[in-house]
């Protein structure tokens, strides 16, 4: 599992390496996801577009004749969600109205009376022995599945957290319909906070897909390295687009992010304890903008940094900041 997650760093830093990307290339990635998402996700739940038919229908406005109009629903629906995730993307912490919002959008035109709304009646799964939340508890565990992720996003490994973030929201099943594809978007949601890129799930892997999960009520080390396995697979056909695309290490801005001698790519953490040294007592947030970072990803450094004793936060929570620990 560790080699997962270490190859999956690697990548990571490797396409972080990249940027700055020109604003028409990250728009282009982003329609690219746009499609290659909606397509996958829905895929995997039955719906009969191919990728090709959803990219008509979402980015055209056309349906397609001899489908059924469901099927264009979702295309529209999953597309509306996944573009309102980017925004999610950016705030500070995940709200339960950020959810029903995400359910609302993809639901929409199929039910408007049940979208974004949690179910109130029992489902069952097909094919799977476990109970989900019965529809008095949902509320509930969702405000308690809402609590763990803000908890949890800068104390996991981000592959980690994403898998987990699937897991706990589709063991819930909140709402009447939908609830795969928005442990998915979820999913995606925990891997882009962490400036990771998206994971796709093709449909091809869905008998796989299904028995991971289905494992995961007793043991979720195998749904773990399947998200894993997808997340750098995602990555390898992210990194071959960019460089068949003439974006690598050597053009544009991407150099100065380059240092052959922390692995490709100048270490975070090297350039957090230089900041530190040099401008001792700023916090969190100061450190993220001066460096360009997310909070996020400056936290989750600054706890390792803290956990291997190399810096110290002094004062109180609200005006104090960090220092160099002295040997």
């Amino acid at each position: 599992m560790e080699t997962k997650y270490k190859t999956a760093d690697l990548n990571n830093r490797k396409l972080l390496a990249m940027r700055p990307l020109p604003p028409e290339t990250l728009k282009s990635l982003r329609d690219y996801y746009r499609v290659g998402l909606t397509y996958s996700s829905n895929a995997l739940e039955g719906n009969s577009l191919t990728e090709s038919e959803t990219k008509v229908v979402i980015e055209d406005g056309l349906t397609i004749e001899g489908k059924p109009l469901r099927d264009v629903y979702e295309a529209v629906g999953h597309a509306r969600a996944y573009d309102y995730l980017h925004q999610l993307a950016t705030h500070k912490t995940l709200e339960e109205k950020d959810v029903l919002e995400l359910h609302r959008l993809f639901y929409l035109q199929i039910d408007s009376e049940q979208a974004g709304k949690y179910r109130t009646v029992p489902v069952f799964i097909s094919g799977s022995k476990y109970p989900v939340t019965p529809p008095q508890k949902i509320a509930a565990e969702m405000k308690k599945f809402v609590n763990w992720f803000n908890k949890q996003e800068l104390k996991l490994h981000p592959v980690e957290f994403a898998a987990l973030t699937h897991k706990k929201f589709v063991f819930i099943h909140p709402f009447i319909d939908g609830n795969g594809r928005l442990s998915r978007l979820l999913m995606n949601l925990a891997l882009i906070r962490n400036e990771y890129s998206i994971a796709l799930i093709p449909a091809v892997l869905r008998h796989e897909y299904i028995a991971c999960l289905e494992m995961a009520h007793a043991d979720d080390k195998p749904f773990k390295e399947f998200v894993a396995d997808r997340v750098v697979a995602t990555q390898m056909d992210l990194l071959r687009l960019l460089d068949n695309g003439g974006v690598n290490l050597h053009n544009g801005g991407a150099n100065k992010h380059f240092d052959s001698e922390n692995g490709g790519v100048k270490s975070l953490e090297i350039q957090l304890l230089r900041l530190i040294e040099s401008m001792p007592g700023l916090n969190a947030p100061a450190l993220a903008t001066t460096l360009n970072k997310s909070l996020r990803t400056i936290q989750r450094y600054l706890k390792k940094l803290t956990d291997d004793e190399k810096v110290m936060f002094k004062g109180a929570a609200k005006n104090g900041g960090y220092y160099i620990k002295i040997e």
